[in-house]
């Protein structure tokens, strides 16, 4: 159990990562760039601050203590200036306002475990368990597996969800260890795909089919973003993919919502290719489950309050 690994979150009481009550583990590092991902401290692979002017109370500790002087005043608001900051948290200790937060930090497996198994009484009534999100989490595989290793032999069900990027022989070798892959499939379309994500699709699809016919259980999850996926060809493209896929648990929709949005700016993280995009809403969302039902692919959430959030909650 010496293995460390980098986590920007671990939730508990999760709902939407999986069957049950579940304690959910973010891990630090993407290799994938979604121009709407609603995790962007995930992707980067570092401790990272977040600074929210608005709670500021002017007391001017941070200004005293930087070494590295990330702290202005411009045009009468205090600003960090991400680009200078070191992150050596300096600052945030005396920050009781807590205007400037760390995200992201190195934990052990025994120290996941312990406060993963403070849930067991409600994995137990309800099929819970431990799952992994990110960021993705096979970028830090030996984590990952040593964690799956010491989780398994504990009796508890493990989820990993994955954008399925990284090398095939990590997918293979984690398969034993995970009762279910939550599997996101961000675009059918090549060229769109590499717009919208930064990498090509092939190497994912690749790793679905090998998980797929190595009797993995997997479960298909499709973030849909108005102006982006969302779109007829789409779903058609889903839906031959599926077919293809006979032995697939099913598909869950995660409709767009803005919660990454403010986050870009508090870390200092750049919008990249972003645009102002439209949150469905409820009539939209039906009429998208629909579509996929015209087209024979069993939807799992079907209702409104079933609809997975596309990342965690805050």
């Amino acid at each position: 159990m010496s293995e460390l690994g980098r986590v920007f979150e671990i939730q508990r009481c999760s709902l939407h990562d999986g069957p049950g009550i579940r304690t959910t583990v973010f891990l630090q590092g993407c290799p994938l760039h979604c121009v709407w991902c609603h995790n962007p401290e995930g992707i980067p692979v570092r401790p990272l601050i977040s600074f929210q002017a608005d709670k500021c109370v002017g007391c001017g500790h941070c200004f005293n203590v930087c070494p590295h002087g990330a702290h202005a005043i411009v045009e009468g608001l205090h600003v960090l200036d991400h680009q200078r900051c070191e992150v050596c948290g300096t600052c945030l200790e005396g920050c009781y306002a807590r205007a400037m937060e760390g995200v992201g930090r190195q934990v052990s497996v025994a120290e996941v475990l312990e406060l993963v198994r403070r849930d067991q009484p409600f994995y137990q009534t309800s099929g819970g368990g431990l799952t992994l999100s990110g960021g993705e989490p096979t970028l830090q595989f030996g984590f990952v597996r040593a964690l799956l290793q010491a989780a398994r032999a504990e009796g508890l069900h493990c989820c990993v969800e994955t954008c399925g990027f990284g090398p095939a022989a990590h997918f293979a070798e984690l398969l034993p260890l995970v009762d279910l892959f939550l599997f996101d499939l961000k675009e059918t379309d090549e060229e769109r795909h590499r717009a919208f994500t930064g990498v090509l699709r092939g190497p994912i699809l690749e790793n679905l089919r090998l998980l797929h016919d190595r009797g993995g259980r997997v479960r298909l999850r499709l973030p849909l973003v108005p102006g982006y996926n969302a779109r007829p060809e789409h779903f058609a493209a889903v839906a031959e993919l599926a077919r293809s896929l006979p032995g697939l648990e099913g598909v869950e929709l995660m409709p767009y919502h803005r919660l990454g949005t403010g986050k870009l700016e508090r870390l200092g993280l750049e919008a990249k290719d972003r645009l102002e995009i439209e949150v469905p809403d409820e009539a939209v969302v039906e009429a998208w489950v629909a579509a996929f039902a015209a087209l024979g692919v069993q939807v799992l959430n079907t209702s409104a309050a079933e609809q997975v959030p596309a990342g965690r909650e805050g």
